[in-house]
């Protein structure tokens, strides 16, 4: 059984960042575990979709919900689509060489940090 307390850690730092600053798992989580754990791309992005399956943001999202700051209605409509995109994405990531794959994570991290620190 390896070291179960850096993954505890790592859990806790992202579980810090996602009520912090709504980001988590595709941030903190999936760089973590290829940098730091050694997981290929595709087993780092499965595992971080495993731990998504139970309510992890559940208690955040109250948090921020009994502060009137949760739209249910588009949060509902957004579940939706990514629910049938992560079917899509799971099977077109799956088929990727994982260099590929990092690569497209790591440019999809850049265009959104360029796009939020030039945003006005």
């Amino acid at each position: 059984m390896p070291d179960i307390l850096p993954y505890i850690i790592l859990g806790l730092l992202a579980g810090i960042l996602s009520g912090l600053i709504g980001i988590g798992g595709g941030i903190i989580i999936v760089p973590a575990l290829v940098l730091i754990f050694g997981l290929t791309q595709q087993q780092a992005q499965g595992t971080t979709l495993a731990l998504m399956i139970p309510p992890v943001g559940l208690l955040a999202a109250w948090t921020y919900y009994t502060r009137g700051l949760v739209d249910l209605r588009i949060a509902g409509l957004i579940v939706i689509g990514f629910f049938i995109g992560g079917l899509l994405g799971g099977k077109i990531a799956v088929g990727l060489p994982n260099h590929i794959l990092q690569k497209i994570f790591a440019v999809a991290l850049f265009l959104v940090a360029l796009k939020m620190f030039f945003d006005k």
